[in-house]
This record gives structure tokens, sequence and C-alpha cells, in this order.
């Protein structure tokens, strides 16, 4: 009876330690019984039935590299699905362009797993179903591209190959997050020619920032000289307008005073009608002045009236210093106050 006991213990310890299943976070394990499908088991401490329930392995890829640089890869059966963003690194390949150019190419693949039952049940071995349908697209895509246009749109197959990639996959339970072509080599023939164009290029590009340098230069020069120009013109039109508003004031003065002193005259002479004859004989005078001034001129002939124009200054003249004799001998008369 108590061996009984003792080898029922025994068996409850070891379908309690055979059922535990203990999963890590970001991991699930699908469970199937009698070979059907019957749950996912999530992270933390889980129970099944030994014997009936049973783990449902899955191939994963495997990369192992070694001190002298070699990558062996190889094929693993897990229970356990990683739930993170798996990189998977595919190996240099060749595929030709639209112009029957060879070229090699690898490429990085960044896939996650949302559908742990689709992924186990969906296809037989997902990392070589998405290895396979990677390198197939890829050749599709570049087959349609020439060398150059494949050179340069390295973003554009990016993008195009995530999205086909994305949608057939989708079915196995996966989720393309992004790829990227890490490297295009063409052959060394094409390669040669292609650096010795790009260099042809940097050249032409280089004259061409010459060119524009020195023509910048000069425009800033000529721009220079011009705002240079406007300014001395308008610091010669400033001085004119000043030497021409100075003149016209001097000349305003020099009128005036010339007004004021016709008009003490005038007023002087009123008395003895001798003002128009006065006033006709300075300009006679100033006339003759002009006449006189050149180098060339040694005669002058006067006209006849001229004499008698003269004659009147004349006697204004001793008019003005009768006049001025007479103020002088005038007596002093003293009023007494009355």
């Amino acid at each position: 009876m108590e061996t009984v006991l003792i080898l029922l213990i025994l068996a409850a310890v070891f379908v309690a330690i055979k059922g535990c299943i203990i999963v890590e976070q970001q991991e699930v394990v699908i469970v199937q019984r009698l070979g059907k499908y019957k749950e996912t088991l999530g992270a933390g401490l889980n129970f099944i039935v030994p014997f009936i329930d049973s783990p449902k392995g899955i191939y994963r890829k495997v990369s192992t590299t070694y001190p002298d640089g070699r990558t062996y890869s190889y094929m693993q059966k897990s229970s356990r699905l990683d739930l993170r963003e798996t990189v998977y690194d595919f190996p240099r390949q060749n595929v030709i362009t639209k112009d029957n150019v060879s070229i090699s190419i690898n490429a990085v693949l960044y896939f996650q797993i949302i559908n742990p039952e689709k992924a186990v049940y969906g296809v037989e071995n997902l990392s070589e179903a998405i290895e396979k349908l990677t390198q197939t697209t890829l050749r599709q895509l570049i087959g349609k591209l020439e060398l150059q246009e494949t050179l340069v749109s390295r973003d554009k197959i990016n993008e195009e190959l995530r999205a086909i990639l994305d949608t057939a996959s989708d079915k196995w339970g996966v989720k393309v997050n992004r790829i990227e072509l890490q490297d295009i080599t063409p052959p060394a023939d094409i390669q040669a020619a292609m650096d010795k164009q790009m260099k042809a290029e940097r050249e032409k590009r280089a004259m061409i920032y010459e060119a524009e340098g020195e023509k910048e230069s000069s425009i800033r020069i000529a721009e220079g000289q011009k705002e240079a120009a406007i300014r001395k013109a308008e610091g010669e039109k400033e001085s004119s307008i000043l030497r021409a508003e100075g003149i016209a004031q001097a000349r305003m003065v020099e009128a005036e005073a010339e007004k004021e002193a016709i008009k003490r005259i005038i007023e002087a002479l009123s008395s003895k009608g001798q003002a128009d004859k006065y006033l006709i004989a300075m300009k006679y005078l100033e006339t003759m002045k002009e006449m006189t001034s050149g180098q060339d001129n040694k005669i002058v002939y006067m006209p006849y009236e001229a004499s008698a124009v003269l004659s009147s200054v004349d006697g204004i003249r001793e008019m003005l210093s009768a006049k001025k004799v007479e103020r002088h001998a005038m007596p002093t008369t003293l009023t007494p106050p009355v």
C-alpha cells in the first residue's frame, strides 16, 4: 500500500514537472492536443497535460560567426516563438538589371510575428519562406530598372519591396517593417567607368560653382560702382543746389542793397527832378564798363546822347556835393523853452 502511494506521488510530481512550462516575456508557445491546435501560452508559468498536450515547434534561422570572419547559418527547431522584431541578413546575390548588367546585392530584412498561429500553421518553414520570397521579389524589381536607376533609386526600391513582402507574408502572420539594400556592386569595368564619370561630374560642378562665384563677384563690384556713382552724382547735385541757392541769395541781398541805395538817391533827388536822368546815366556807365572790359576793345564809340547823360551825372554829382556842403553849413538853432 505504501509502495503504491509512493508511486502515485512520484507520478504526480513527474506530471507536474512535465506539464509545467515557463514562457519568457515577448515569447509565446503554441500548444496542440492530439495533433490539433489548442491554445497559445503567454508569458509566465503555464501547465499542460503531459502526453496529450504538446508544444508545436517552428524552424528559425540561426547564424554563427567564427573568429576568422566566416558566418555559418543553419535551421533550428524551437517550440517558442519570439514576438520581437527579427533582423534577417540575406546573403549577397547576383541580379540582372533591365539593361542586362549583372550586379551583386545584399539586403537586411526587419520583420515581426504578429499572429503566432498563422506563423506555425501557415507555412512549414517561416524563415526559409521569407528568404525565398525576398530574393524572388528583389530580382523582379531590379529586372524592371536600368543600372543607373537602380543606383539612385535605393529608397524607392526599399519601399516597393517592403510593401510587396508585407502583403505576401500577411497570410503567414508576419509584419514586414522595413527592408534595406545595404550594398549594390556593379562589375569592375562598369564601376571604373562610373568612377571616371563621377570624377568628370565633380570637376564640371566645380567649374560651374567657380564661374558662378566670379559672376556673383562681378555683379557685386558693378553694383558697388553703380552705388558709388549714384551717391557721387547726388552729392554733386546737392552741392550745385546749395551753390545756386547761395548765389541766388547773394544776388537777392545785392539787389536789395542796390534797391535801397537807388531809393535813397531818388528820395534825395526827387525835389530836383533828376531821378530819371540818374538811372539812365547809371545804365550807360554799366554798359560802357562791359564794353571796355575785353582785351580787344581799344576804341569805344559813344552815341551823341551819352554826353547829355554824362553831363546829367556830373550835374547830379555837383548837386549832391552842394547839398552835402549846405547840410554841413547849416547853423544849429536852439529853441528856448516856452
